[in-house]
């Protein structure tokens, strides 16, 4: 018995569809080299597009297509599924696993899918509720793995000889361990570091909000923790933060990004931003264009609003047309160029 995954999305998304191949290999299922041959076809997918979205409805007629050749081909959906969907999902798939929040998940040793970078959830879920995204529909509240547990699985990689160890969380930053309250993110980031080897740490993605002093300073101390920052700020104005219910105002934000460049000069720090958002006007995208300008990041990643139904933000009104939304995303790129 073969199976094939395909998975959408972040590098969550692709943690877990590393968990999900050790599963069905302990149960005696091999990895097929094409989705031709498979006898079970995994789709992890991502809910935060609803391009996404459409992406995973387009598979039907393939695997229409496929289970004519193949009777017994089984299909299964997994990932960030909102419940309004599974009702269209239920038409192409024939099994919906719903592996959010389950914490004996999380103590499944991976099939990693390559041997120098390796992907190590620390926790899952999200409390913020951001109006413009799907996660905490889909995956629950926040829940933290046990310090335990995560120093094990970065122990076992670093013993096959692993070079960079990714510590993920939708919100990574706010991890506070479940047996011991007074272990937080910082602490864990240590605790990992006091680990004998040759290795980088790396994480994603910290909500600016919940980044500490304590953060910067373990950051700035280490030899370990690689010099490089994703600190998502997806707007230059307070107003349009305030709509996408973002717990910080542009000036927190430069304040932040001043004091860890004080601490850490050497650090490279991406962002990543929304054009267009419902309501966004020319004056209040030139704020984050202006942004763009002081902070002058090393990396962005742009992405032009679309409405997803199911989140805060699907019940404002859309009122930037998709043609000024490739002029606001063009314009950032090119400020972006001159300093990537």
């Amino acid at each position: 018995m073969k199976y094939y995954i395909i998975t959408y999305g972040c590098q969550m998304n692709f943690s877990d569809s590393e968990r999900i191949a050790a599963v069905l290999e302990k149960i005696g299922y091999s990895l097929a080299s094409k989705i031709d041959v498979a006898d079970l076809i995994v789709v992890n997918m991502c809910s935060v597009r609803q391009s996404a979205v459409d992406r995973v409805f387009g598979l039907g007629q393939k695997f229409k297509k496929l289970k004519s050749k193949k009777s017994k081909l089984k299909t299964v959906l997994t990932g960030c599924v909102l419940k309004k969907d599974r009702k269209k999902f239920k038409k192409i798939f024939d099994t919906i696993w719903d592996i959010k929040n389950e914490a004996s998940f999380f103590k499944v040793l991976p099939k990693y899918q390559n041997n120098f970078r390796a992907y190590v959830p620390i926790s899952n879920g999200c409390n913020k509720f951001c109006t413009y995204c799907v996660v905490p529909y889909t995956r629950g509240p926040e829940i933290y793995r046990p310090v335990k547990e995560i120093l094990k699985e970065v122990k076992n990689l670093i013993k096959k000889e692993f070079k960079e160890i990714w510590l993920l969380g939708q919100n990574v930053n706010s991890y506070k361990s479940s047996f011991n309250r007074s272990i937080n993110f910082p602490k864990l980031l240590k605790m990992i570091q006091g680990i004998p080897g040759n290795f980088w740490i790396r994480f994603m993605s910290p909500n600016p909000k919940d980044f500490s002093n304590e953060l910067i300073d373990v950051m700035a101390k280490s030899k370990k923790v690689a010099k490089y920052l994703n600190l998502p700020v997806q707007s230059g104005d307070n107003k349009i933060l305030k709509k996408m219910n973002r717990p910080y105002t542009v000036k927190q934000y430069k304040d932040l990004v001043k004091k860890i460049r004080e601490k850490i000069p050497e650090i490279n720090l991406s962002t990543d931003v929304i054009v267009g958002f419902p309501g966004e006007t020319k004056k209040q995208f030139e704020n984050t264009v202006k942004l763009f300008k002081q902070i002058k990041f090393n990396m962005a990643y742009i992405a032009k609003y679309s409405p997803r139904p199911g989140t805060a933000a699907f019940q404002m009104k859309d009122n930037v047309s998709i043609k000024e939304k490739k002029l606001r995303e063009k314009i950032l790129k090119e400020i972006l160029k001159k300093y990537a």
